[in-house]
């Protein structure tokens, strides 16, 4: 039996393009690699910096994401993520037979209110909300308890048909106005809620829009004009 040896012997591989016999693990071979000793902290990235060129970027902040940045040798950078969602723009306690919210900031994408502990001094009425304190532009349908309704009104009728109990605080309303900086089309809106009346505990979800072209830059709202506030808060959120 022949013996068996641990010494290499070159192995041949051919090439027909010419004709060879090339050996294979013999001659001159080169190897690269990227040395671990590049990066030096934990979350360190390596990132190229030019064809077949490498360097270490250094992990970033907390709270920081990887950014393209092209003014960068690694053509990367770590920066503070963009902003979005709610930014509380004011809280206004309401008062009087009507409360402005005014100069409405023109920087959001929608407009979001929480409306709650709402009461009035003399006597029952609808609760309403006036966009920019103009008349006859508002269509709204949805449900109060389990009926349907549909309004074409003056105001956003946040209690529909119904007078809200004025002493009692049991009430909220969330009010979502989309597209309110345009100059060129209707503002669409949603809003449910809960309140008290003289017959029933009814829940509301409406829809509808404000009929017109002007940006939304004041909202009032009032007890249909003849009650006044003895208490309530609106809450008016800016949305990314």
């Amino acid at each position: 039996m022949p013996t068996i040896s641990n010494t290499p012997r070159p192995g041949y591989v051919y090439d027909s393009t010419d004709n060879v016999w090339y050996p294979i693990g013999t001659g001159t071979h080169s190897h690269s690699e990227i040395a671990s000793t590049i990066v030096d902290a934990k979350g360190d990235i390596i990132a190229a910096t030019a064809a077949d060129a490498v360097s270490r970027l250094a992990v970033g902040a907390n709270g920081t994401v990887l950014t393209a940045a092209s003014g960068q040798a690694t053509g990367l950078e770590w920066a503070t993520p963009s902003s979005g969602g709610m930014t509380l723009i004011s809280t206004t306690t309401l008062s009087g037979s009507s409360t402005t919210l005014s100069s409405i900031p023109q920087t959001y994408n929608s407009l979001f209110l929480i409306i709650s502990r709402i009461t009035g001094n003399t006597s029952n009425k609808k609760l309403r909300c006036l966009p920019n304190n103009v008349n006859n532009l508002i269509s709204q349908s949805g449900t109060k308890g389990n009926t349907g309704q549909k309004f074409d009104d003056s105001y956003i009728q946040l209690t529909g048909d119904a007078d809200i109990s004025r002493t009692d605080i049991e009430n909220s309303w969330q009010l979502l106005i989309t597209n309110y900086t345009s100059s060129t089309s209707f503002k669409p809106f949603q809003f449910s809620g809960f309140f008290v009346d003289q017959v029933i505990n009814p829940a509301v979800n409406y829809g509808g829009s404000f009929r017109s072209n002007t940006a939304i830059t004041s909202l009032v709202f009032d007890l249909e004009g003849t009650n006044t506030f003895a208490g309530g808060t609106v809450l008016l959120y800016g949305v990314k």
